[in-house]
């Protein structure tokens, strides 16, 4: 029972659902009064459909520049590039379309755009970078917020554009390091159903669990609040009753909606600043240090983290397993049951992480800020090592 707290709201506009992406974004970008947008897309989108070339129909003229580039996990170098690109244009809005790499590469470039960094790896972000304080609390720089902002249109169901922060792999390290303002907040979302359509099958469940995760992680923390609990519990009930649909019916407009709003409630607590735990510092780990695909992190490492976190969590457990259609489980097994059905994985080992990778896992865990906001205390990597073994 949540008796005190404080429920924060983000720096966005709206969230425009159901509608068909090419005439929303234009119309945005006429609402912003943008002149010279850059669009930061997928090359699949770009090259193998259709939707990057109506979404510059319905611009027109406004379309500064096009950006297809980024790779999986957000890399510091291409990440440049784009930088670069959109400056060389004097871009007055960036448009995201794709999947959580390309949103992230979007949010970290109108702060890099803003304070002029684009040095080949870079290394001038570093200063901006939110770490884990002494007592494990984020410690967020201050600097100016991004004065050119951004409209996201997802081609997955992740939810991490529901963030005013981003991630962003510096390679040479192999390490995800996270960014944060409240104004890298995209103005607007909007969610295409027909986009949708064009995910790959995996790629597409795999990220709707992902949002479960935010769902999941939110409920659990020690910081949530009513408004959250009751928005993100209804988001993984609608999720759980979506995903199989989809799986079903992959040509489904209606189903496609349906998980796109389902979506959107599950991130309600990552909007809110909500702060998340170990299925998410071990997943940045896992995706950073490991190459695993950030789709599949959640259904392999969620079973392990809700078994580990069930003594100071079970009452959420038992509505999360409720939610899930799987009343009287634990909320562990509930979650592999339902991953399971999808035919996803769910343990570590079926994502090619081993044993002989534990020690990395663990250490570089600890330089995650959300590792510290888990509701069972971690404090050490001997901590983190328990959790994974119980995710082996």
């Amino acid at each position: 029972m949540r008796t005190s707290g404080t429920h924060l709201f983000p720096a966005m506009d709206r969230v425009i659902f159901g509608k068909p992406a090419a005439k929303a974004v234009a119309a945005e970008a006429e609402r912003l009064g943008a002149k010279r947008v850059f669009l930061v897309v997928s090359r699949t989108l770009n090259t193998k459909t259709q939707e990057i070339a109506k979404l510059r129909a319905a611009l027109g003229d406004r379309v500064a520049g096009v950006f297809d580039g980024i790779p999986q996990h957000t890399s510091r170098e291409v990440v440049a590039q784009a930088t670069k690109a959109a400056l060389e244009v004097k871009a007055d809005l960036l448009v995201a379309v794709g999947g959580g790499s390309v949103v992230d590469a979007g949010k970290i470039m109108t702060l890099c755009m803003e304070h002029g960094i684009t040095d080949p790896g870079l290394e001038g972000l570093d200063p901006f970078e939110t770490k884990p304080g002494p007592d494990g609390r984020p410690v967020r720089p201050e600097f100016r917020g991004p004065s050119v902002r951004m409209i996201v249109v997802p081609s997955t169901l992740s939810g991490g554009e529901y963030n005013a922060g981003c991630l962003v792999t510096d390679t040479r390290r192999k390490l995800k390091q996270t960014f944060f303002h409240r104004e890298m907040m995209p103005l607007a979302i909007v969610l295409d159903p027909e986009l949708g359509l064009l995910a790959p099958e995996t790629l597409w469940i795999g990220s709707g669990t992902r949002a479960m995760d935010h769902a999941i992680e939110a409920l659990c923390s020690k910081a949530g609040n009513p408004l959250v609990d009751a928005v993100v519990l209804e988001g993984i009930r609608r999720m759980a009753l979506a995903l199989p649909r989809s799986k079903s019916n992959p040509q489904d407009v209606e189903v496609r909606r349906e998980c796109q709003i389902a979506s959107w409630l599950c991130s309600y607590g990552l909007q809110s600043r909500v702060p998340m735990g170990a299925s998410h510092a071990v997943g940045h780990v896992l995706g950073g240090s490991c190459d695993v695909p950030h789709y599949l992190c959640t259904p392999a490492m969620m079973p392990g983290v809700l078994k580990f976190n069930e003594p100071e969590t079970a009452e959420a457990q038992r509505a999360i397993a409720i939610a899930l259609g799987r009343p009287g489980m634990s909320g562990s097994d509930a979650f592999r049951d339902f991953v399971k059905s999808l035919g996803l994985p769910t343990r570590l080992a079926d994502v090619g992480v081993g044993p002989d990778q534990f020690e990395l896992i663990s250490r570089n865990a600890m330089t995650e800020f959300f590792i510290f906001s888990n509701p069972r205390s971690i404090r050490t990597p001997a901590d983190v090592m328990e959790l994974l073994k119980l995710g082996a």
